[in-house]
């Protein structure tokens, strides 16, 4: 039998509450475990039940359910808090999970919704905690730094899209601190796919780079959600020429001190920005797609990393935009390169271009559709080391 859930309802109003607990009787995971009217007293309540997850309203009279949620991570990080709103925008959105929300449901609540909501929530944490467990037995013995570009040679592949998706599957999956460095600094697009206004650039940052430490670094970095932080690309191109290999090689060392997952998206190139982070890095995810533009400049790319004496090990394949429907099979992309490939992402221009658009990448919904569960199981390999 699988072990309940326990779960807290905050609400201000006694209907909505009421409501809640009849909705979720239908349910054999979740146990109520009890109820608070206010932020002061889910807090409270929160200290003492010690349940897995609590649902919490946000406009409450007194302490608010932001401020609350706020101070619950803070003092009890092992508890999960779902914010819940009739708020939709996107503000709140980004609010509550600057807070510490895992998760957002927006009201009126539908059973079916709230409660996969719940369940997968809860079932991603109990990962996280198993892959920390598992990885730092001892909890003295900690990992080294991984660093890993995200690499193509053709524009248009996705690559941008897998390098965010990758960094916010990992930060979910492990908790750890994950950096995200746009280093395609003519055309960088992470703090767009992202929905965030740059107010410091990697070009800001150089002015420091002679006294460059963890401090100074983490004032140039932009928060997207706790644990995930971006240092964005400058926002005109021609600043570009401003930044060297030996910029990056120095911002890369320091970065490796203060957090655990570096993920690099890089430009489309093998200037000597680019070969500095691709020699730094301990994994390389080179994306293509199935057309044949895609395939050949591919195998150019695969032969130059060759030539660079980049392993098999360091090297992996990533098709995006899979599909066979249009005349080249998955086997066909096999013989034609020599190199594994390490995944293949499923077409769905659906959910990408939806999540672009709202800028929200589609990792950040957790849905179980193809898409998700391939770029799950893609930063499993990575975090567990089967890269």
């Amino acid at each position: 039998m699988e072990q309940k859930i326990k779960v807290l309802i905050v609400d201000d109003v006694e209907e909505t509450r009421e409501l809640m607990r009849t909705l979720f009787s239908f349910e054999p995971r979740i146990e109520i475990v009890g109820e608070a009217s206010d932020g002061e007293e889910a807090i409270e309540l929160t200290s003492k039940l010690r349940p897995d997850v609590v649902l919490m309203d946000i406009n409450m009279p007194g302490l608010n359910g932001l401020k609350a949620t706020e101070i619950i991570s803070k003092k009890m990080p092992d508890v999960i808090v779902i914010v819940v709103s009739v708020q939709k925008e996107r503000e709140y959105l980004k609010k509550a999970m600057l807070c510490g929300a895992k998760e957002y449901i927006v009201k009126p609540l539908d059973l079916n919704t709230t409660v996969k909501t719940i369940i997968d929530t809860y079932n991603l944490e109990q990962e996280r905690r198993n892959y920390i467990d598992s990885s730092n037995p001892n909890k003295l013995v900690k990992k080294d730094p991984e660093i890993i570009s995200v690499f193509s040679t053709k524009g248009g592949v996705g690559k941008t899209t897998i390098a965010v998706n990758t960094a916010l599957s990992i930060t979910r999956q492990t908790g750890e601190k994950v950096a995200i460095i746009d280093l395609d600094l003519q055309f960088g697009d992470v703090a767009i796919i992202l929905d965030i206004t740059p107010t410091k650039t990697i070009v800001d940052l150089i002015e420091e780079i002679s006294d460059l430490n963890g401090e100074i670094l983490n004032e140039y970095m932009l928060e997207y959600i706790p644990g995930l932080k971006i240092l964005s690309a400058p926002i005109k191109p021609e600043y570009a020429e401003y930044i060297n290999s030996s910029h990056i090689e120095k911002i890369i060392e320091v970065m490796k001190t203060e957090y655990q997952y570096i993920i690099i998206d890089t430009p489309t190139n093998f200037d000597e920005v680019t070969l500095t982070a691709l020699d730094m890095s301990d994994k390389v995810l080179f994306v293509t797609n199935m057309d044949l533009v895609s395939i050949k400049n591919t195998k150019v790319g695969l032969e130059v990393m060759n030539s660079l004496n980049y392993s098999e090990e360091k090297v992996k394949l990533v098709v995006n935009k899979a599909s066979q429907k249009f005349g080249i099979k998955y086997k066909d992309l096999e013989e034609a390169f020599e190199n594994d490939i390490r995944a293949f992402i499923p077409d769905d221009k659906k959910t990408i271009i939806t999540s672009i658009n709202k800028g929200y990448p589609f990792m950040r919904y957790r849905k179980s559709n193809k898409i998700c569960r391939s770029m799950k199981e893609l930063s499993k390999k990575i975090v567990s080391g089967k890269y």
